[in-house]
């Protein structure tokens, strides 16, 4: 079959059903609220040298790293991926991201002229609400990585088909919730065996011939169409420099810095002059850097363009080793994929704003408010954690208002319904509303952050990683700066304390917790402002 248009069509919506329906294979049989409410997961499929080919429209920054995982277990088994073997791993120095999102992956065999031969790779990524470590939830204020949880280098959960019980046994028994790892790690190979069907049924109707071909015909599509938005962008420097609060353990910002070159149809990311690796947990792996990178450059691309690893062609991307965006080995992380990754997005943003003033929107929240809540359920009589990223406002626009209460950037979770909290975890929602008048004004506003708050009915450990609790979210070309975000704690309900971004704090029954988000800033200068 030749490659034209209408079949580059095709086998691109046939890659992507397949990353698709391991996405509904995976939530429907999850067992974890995290996973099966929340959707915090994602699906791909690869061609046989581990590019990313398709993938379903789930969490960004799990995606733009997922590839790098596919590498390690290419780099762990160069030779010995059988059909039926899955490759599991969490580390974040071999291709993971944080030690609570375990990823699998599984060679495609296929067959040509009676032999079979590889036809590339499946996998998905889960974010486990506990994989062990000092606190629950497996994202604790750590200065090393061995105590944020379970380290999983690429290793063979199953060998031809046979899956290998002792390894779910260990990771089970390192949680401080095993039932839930045992279920959704079912799930997740659950997944892996839809994607394996469906990727065979692929080739058996159009032939692995084709099949490959049309994989190469993608990657060198997304590439095109990338160069092509590329050279739309002004040849220039283009630098930006922006703060995290700071890392948990000090009160000094942390600066990011980037520089985006752009040349012709290429562009050079360059973040030397970033904050060198910190003692605190917001140290992002290259993995990270690299997806909030691709996230970045994807978003310059039509909506209808294939998201694949043809994306990262034109770009070369600069992480010297040893600043908070390439930490040495063995750095914490926890915090590196869902906080930082959130500032490298703004400051990417930010260099691009520079060169494409009516296109890029004005500062989101910036941060993924997450809270993690690990305790003895009194009720059920067995340990509980429980684990959400809570929304808040998108920046404005150049054409319109941002949104209220929205994930935004490399976060894509939904919120966890308040009947399934409650049925399953010793928690009460007291209140869940849009934090009115906290999105900045201007021409076009930016949205409103939320207020969440929690009770608690029993004794529990909270861990809060949150950002823009100092620094707003900045607006763009006039635009108002967004309220910075607040976590309080209510003890008994009523003595209001205020709580850093980054803290550790234990709760008693009728205490509650308070997470009010930023609002996102506002683009362009209100018309009282314009002089």
């Amino acid at each position: 079959m030749p490659v034209d248009p209408v079949s580059l069509q095709v086998f691109k919506s046939k890659f992507e059903s397949v990353a698709e329906e391991m996405g509904v294979a995976l939530q429907r049989t999850a067992y974890s609220p995290n996973i099966k409410e929340r959707r915090d997961f994602s699906c791909a499929m690869f061609n046989p040298q581990g590019d990313m080919v398709a993938q379903a429209a789930d969490i960004p920054v799990h995606l733009g790293a997922m590839p790098a995982s596919v590498k390690a277990a290419l780099e762990v088994f160069p030779d010995s991926l059988n059909p039926g073997d899955i490759v599991m791993l969490n580390d974040p120095y071999k291709g993971g991201s944080h030690l609570p999102d375990i990823t699998m992956v599984a060679p495609i065999y296929a067959e040509r002229d009676g032999k079979k031969e590889l036809a590339g790779f499946v996998a998905n990524r889960g974010h486990h609400a506990d994989v062990g470590g000092m606190t629950p939830g497996s994202l604790p204020l750590s200065t090393e990585l061995y105590q944020e949880g379970t380290i999983i280098p690429p290793i063979k959960l199953a060998r031809r088909g046979r899956l290998n019980q002792e390894i779910i046994q260990l990771i089970c028994r390192n949680s401080r919730t095993p039932d839930e790892r045992k279920g959704d790690l079912a799930a997740q190979t659950a997944a892996i065996k839809v994607g394996e069907q469906r990727m065979r049924e692929v080739t058996e109707r159009y032939g692995l011939a084709d099949t490959l071909e049309h994989m190469a015909a993608l990657l060198d599509y997304t590439e095109r169409v990338t160069r092509r938005a590329i050279s739309k962008i002004p040849d220039g420097r283009y630098q930006v420099t922006d703060y995290m609060d700071d890392d948990g353990l000090t009160q000094e910002l942390v600066p990011i810095t980037v520089a985006i070159t752009v040349s012709g149809d290429e562009m050079e990311i360059d973040f030397t002059g970033t904050s060198p690796q910190r003692s605190g947990c917001i140290n992002a792996p290259v993995a990270v850097t690299s997806s909030a990178c691709l996230y970045v450059v994807r978003c310059l691309l039509d909506e209808q363009a294939p998201a694949n690893q043809g994306c990262f062609r034109p770009l070369n991307i600069i992480t010297p080793l040893g600043c908070l965006v390439n930490p040495e080995p063995q750095r914490g992380v926890a915090a590196g994929n869902v906080e930082t990754s959130q500032r490298i997005t703004d400051v990417l943003l930010g260099a691009l704003a520079q060169a494409l003033p009516d296109v890029i929107p004005a500062a989101s929240q910036g941060t993924m408010n997450n809270m993690i809540i690990g305790g003895h359920d009194p009720v059920r009589n067995k340990p509980f954690v429980y684990y959400e990223t809570i929304a808040g406002g998108m920046g404005g626009r150049p054409d319109k208002d941002g949104i209220s209460a929205i994930h935004t950037h490399m976060t894509n979770t939904m919120n966890t319904p308040v009947e399934a909290m409650e049925f399953a975890f010793p928690l009460r929602l007291k209140r869940y509303a849009v934090r009115r008048g906290s999105g900045g004004d201007g021409k076009f506003k930016g949205g409103d952050g939320v207020i969440r708050e929690v009770e608690f009915l029993g004794p529990a450990r909270v861990t809060l990683m949150s950002e823009r609790r100092k620094l707003p979210p900045p607006g763009y070309h006039g635009g108002h700066h967004g309220e910075p975000g607040e976590n309080v704690l209510l003890r008994g309900g009523y003595e209001e304390i205020t709580l850093a971004g980054k803290e550790l704090v234990d709760v008693e029954a009728g205490d509650v917790i308070s997470i009010r988000t930023p609002g996102a800033g506002g683009w362009g200068a209100p018309e009282g402002d314009q002089g």
